[in-house]
């Protein structure tokens, strides 16, 4: 009974609904070379991403991971970003969207 007890909290805790929170994750994967409110050019090699849509932003991220967008920096970025699930995109954009 025990057992059941405790796989029973771990699905529980596993389905949880909490939102991913954008600016988190930014903070944690972007911040380092794109700044905290996203206008540093990333070493010295691209343009700053503060004022990048929603849309732009995914839209990069997403090339990134596929390999298809990017010059110089592609191969940094696809690897800072190849574990970024969807929703997790979707909450940096949002966030990176929202700082102007």
């Amino acid at each position: 009974m025990k057992y059941i007890l405790f796989f029973i909290i771990l699905i529980f805790l596993g389905c949880s609904n909490k939102p991913i929170d954008g600016k988190t994750l930014y903070t944690k994967k972007c911040a380092n070379c794109h700044g905290q409110m996203a206008r540093k050019s990333a070493l010295g090699k691209s343009a700053p991403i503060g004022g990048f849509t929603k849309e732009q932003t995914i839209h990069a991220l997403k090339g990134y991971q596929e390999g298809t967008y990017g010059g110089g920096m592609k191969n940094t970025m696809k690897q800072q970003v190849s574990s970024l699930n969807d929703e997790e995109i979707t909450a940096i954009a949002k966030y990176i969207d929202e700082l102007y």
